[in-house]
């Protein structure tokens, strides 16, 4: 089976592509480098005759809110008309658990436009939501960082291996398409604040951490509701403390 992944040199997407194409299917990673532009819609049509399956892991280079909300709606339009024109039988694409609850932030209306963009593409679809990645907790670090100090929030998290993100979209791939969001995420759930302080520990960072109940997410506000997966959520396997053991050690200085 044809399956073009736009998106495929990206942290999920390379390992997708390693997965598919590790069970015998023609796994495709389309790019700017083969001539492949979601944003603009170059090479879509030609990237996508063939193919069975088509999966967004897209992500924009910048972040500013009027830039990420334009890159995910002309992106995700463009990709569900080329895959139309190409008659193309599944589309999907990873979104994030929590995508329609964090609305005051510029990343998460962008995701939300994404994601109707698909489901209004006339063509099946499966809207993968996720939890956010482990890989992810040095940049939330930095993100709530002021002089040295980092405001991690306290409400509940649950991330995920971005290899378990991975094999979720395999799975999903390789099935029916069911025209609806699925949740995925890790088994092990505490306040954010635990994790990256863990985390942050585990690099020896000197970062000082103050826990903050009103810090938001990335200056959004969010409760213990906003970013956890409802009771029919797939968990992933792999658990925090598994992850980290397999981390690089820190370099010496």
């Amino acid at each position: 089976m044809k399956i073009v992944i736009l998106g495929g040199s990206g942290l999920v997407g390379c390992q997708l592509v390693a997965k598919l194409a590790g069970l015998g299917h023609d796994a495709v990673a389309a790019s700017s480098s083969n001539g492949v532009d979601s944003m603009t819609g170059a090479g879509l049509l030609a990237a996508f005759t063939g193919a069975q399956v088509v999966v967004d892991v897209t992500n924009p280079k910048s972040f500013e809110d009027d830039t990420v909300i334009d890159f995910f709606r002309s992106s995700a339009g463009n990709i569900a008309a080329a895959a139309r024109k190409a008659g193309v039988s599944h589309l999907l694409v990873l979104s994030i658990v929590g995508t329609d609850r964090l609305q005051n932030s510029g990343y998460f209306r962008g995701k939300l436009a994404q994601e109707q963009a698909f489901v209004d593409s006339g063509v099946p679809f499966t809207i993968v939501r996720a939890t956010q990645f482990f890989e992810f907790l040095r940049t939330i670090a930095d993100g709530h960082t002021q002089d040295g100090v980092a405001y991690l929030p306290t409400f509940v998290f649950q991330p995920m291996a971005s290899a378990d993100v991975a094999l979720a979209l395999a799975n999903a791939v390789t099935s029916q398409p069911v025209n609806g969001i699925i949740e995925i995420a890790g088994p092990d759930r505490a306040p954010l604040s635990e994790f990256v302080g863990t985390w942050l520990g585990a690099q020896d960072d000197p970062r000082g951490i103050v826990p903050d109940e009103g810090a938001g997410y990335f200056g959004a506000p969010a409760d213990d509701t906003t970013l956890v997966p409802g009771d029919d959520a797939r968990l992933m396997p792999t658990r925090f403390e598994v992850w980290l053991e397999a981390q690089p050690a820190k370099a010496a200085a």
